[in-house]
């Protein structure tokens, strides 16, 4: 974005009239090291342009009378992509935001450069939030959801700044110009944001996630003595979220330091955070809130890690990018986060086969 120094020309390089105003195409560079490529008439900017602003960040579209008009792109200094609808040199109107990787991240509407009624954000594994944003742009009010990746399941209430405080099992019935329409599920349960502690797994641990028990159950393994199992309740297909994995917050000098038998259920999160599932929380009958901590290992895996940012809790997440049958256990590999926010569990793609060969795998842990 462009500074804070007022916008002073500094140098002209192109095409002067005869007040010596830029005419034409022209680059002009700002005293706060900004600089414009575009076309101008007398003085104004006038036709397609683009802007290069001092952070790495760039602004293109079409200038009337010295202002962006119409359909403008911001790329920020990271490569995400903001396309707007610009009027006056402000966005207003519709908007969509890309991340670095060309994902949709955002959808909906701006008024005065600020995000304005109904909403759409994108999380990585395919989950959603939407609402109307309160005056400052901002996800906060009685009516947000989260919406989890199978674009049915939601989480519908009480929101601040996109953080839950309060929500009520819904499913997503339709949508109508942007506008979602939520149906409440019968039942009591709340569900609200419980990030775990180095001493709380979970303020409700027997709470089950809604999306996970549609899709999962825990079972005795298939693989012999290794205790229990993660089940597919459902056949599904490929990058396919299934599963969630929370736990504790300790130390990675916690985790070396003690007996290795401890460390079954440990994850790294990040250099300084592992996350575990300890006694007595390894049993369903104590905590259920997650369960990716019941996929077994195998060097034949048919799921991976990888980081997500939950709304009502942080969690690890499961996703499946290979066919998965009904009844089918889980296994899994590791691969290290980069991300302060949580985990998720990605299936990975591995050949068919009619009888896979489940074996024990004892690993290293992730750095």
């Amino acid at each position: 974005m462009d500074s804070d120094d007022e916008m002073v020309e500094e140098a002209v390089e192109g095409h002067l009239d005869d007040d010596g105003l830029p005419h034409g195409f022209c680059t002009v560079t700002y005293s706060s090291t900004d600089r414009f490529e575009g076309n101008f008439v007398h003085g104004e900017k006038n036709g397609r342009g683009k802007f290069f602003f001092f952070d790495g960040s760039t602004l293109e579209g079409y200038y009337v009378d010295d202002a962006l008009q119409g359909q403008g792109v911001y790329t920020y200094e990271d490569g995400g992509v903001l396309q707007g609808t610009y009027v006056d040199g402000e966005l207003n109107g519709p908007a969509q935001e890309y991340d670095t990787d060309g994902r949709l991240i955002f959808k909906g509407q701006y008024k005065d450069n600020i995000r304005h009624g109904v909403c759409w954000i994108y999380y990585p594994d395919g989950g959603s939030l939407v609402g109307e944003v309160n005056e400052d742009g901002e996800m906060t009010g009685e009516k947000i959801a989260y919406v989890y990746p199978d674009e049915r399941t939601a989480l519908y209430g009480k929101f601040i700044d996109g953080e839950m405080i309060e929500g009520k099992l819904a499913t997503l019935m339709s949508t109508e110009e942007g506008r979602p329409h939520f149906e409440l599920m019968p039942g009591n349960s709340v569900y609200h944001f419980d990030k775990s502690t180095s001493s709380c797994i979970s303020t409700n641990a027997l709470l089950p996630d809604p999306y996970e028990s549609e899709r999962v159950y825990v079972a005795e393994s298939l693989i012999s003595s290794a205790g229990e199992g993660l089940f597919s309740k459902v056949a599904v297909g490929p990058n396919t979220v299934m599963s969630f994995y929370n736990g504790v917050r300790i130390t990675h000098q916690e985790v070396d330091s003690r007996d290795w038998a401890l460390n079954g259920n440990t994850l790294s999160l990040d250099e300084e955070t592992v996350i575990d599932v300890p006694e007595p929380y390894n049993h369903v009958s104590k905590y259920c809130a997650s369960l990716g901590h019941k996929a077994n290992h195998s060097f034949t895996p048919n799921c991976i890690y990888d980081i997500l940012s939950v709304i009502y809790t942080l969690k690890m997440m499961m996703t499946m990018s290979r066919k998965m049958k009904i009844k089918e256990d889980y296994k899994r590999s590791f691969r290290p986060g980069n991300s302060t926010q949580g985990l998720f569990l990605v299936f990975c793609s591995v050949p068919e086969v009619n009888q896979p060969v489940f074996q024990e795998i004892f690993f290293s842990k992730i750095c």
